[in-house]
């Protein structure tokens, strides 16, 4: 009993660190229509999304206008609403 209560303290105590941190526990948003991506030459691509996957660490595969990039998430930004 004692075991299961320290348990579930330190799981409380974690979250609220987690929370205090400013950290998603739980991402749910899976829906990007727009991107731009900085290519190593400098060149800067922009526009909607037609595709989109992530990997493990931080590389992403997206699709803009039927050209499909692979890029880390430090060189691309990706929103849900298409910037006015």
């Amino acid at each position: 009993m004692k075991k299961k209560i320290a348990a579930i303290l330190v799981a409380m105590m974690t979250m609220c660190a987690l929370a205090g941190c400013n950290y998603n526990i739980l991402d749910t948003t899976y829906t990007y229509r727009y991107a731009i991506i900085a290519l190593p030459d400098g060149t800067i691509v922009k526009g909607e999304v037609e595709e989109w996957h992530d990997y493990e660490g931080e590389q992403l595969q997206v699709t803009i206008n039927g050209q499909t990039y692979l890029t880390s998430s430090f060189n691309c930004v990706m929103m849900t609403n298409i910037p006015e």
